[in-house]
């Protein structure tokens, strides 16, 4: 009976190094979950970040291409001026 005694002694140790190892492994598996969470969590909050930087993109290069559209004008109003001014000054000399 002895040998008997020893293969469940053995069982009931191997079941327990089992126990052992899976409770690890539970504990492996939930601190694994946290981590997946806090990423999860920040590639939200990135990409939520990435949204408004793209707004802020698109509003300034609006605002950008307003600007350039009025220094055309700008400087087309500019050449028309001195285009006048020295047809002007060809017309004075030629007359004076």
């Amino acid at each position: 009976m002895e040998d008997g005694k020893s293969r469940l002694q053995q069982a009931q140790e191997e079941v327990e190094e089992v126990k052992v190892i899976m409770l690890d492994n539970m504990c492996k598996a939930n601190e694994r979950s946290g981590k997946l969470e806090d990423l999860e969590e920040q590639a939200e909050d990135l990409l939520e970040k990435g949204k408004v930087f793209e707004k802020t993109a698109d509003k300034l290069k609006q605002q950008k291409e307003g600007t350039n559209k009025k220094m055309k004008f700008v400087f087309i109003g500019i050449g028309v001026v001195a285009g006048l001014i020295i047809l002007g000054l060809i017309i004075f000399a030629i007359v004076g």
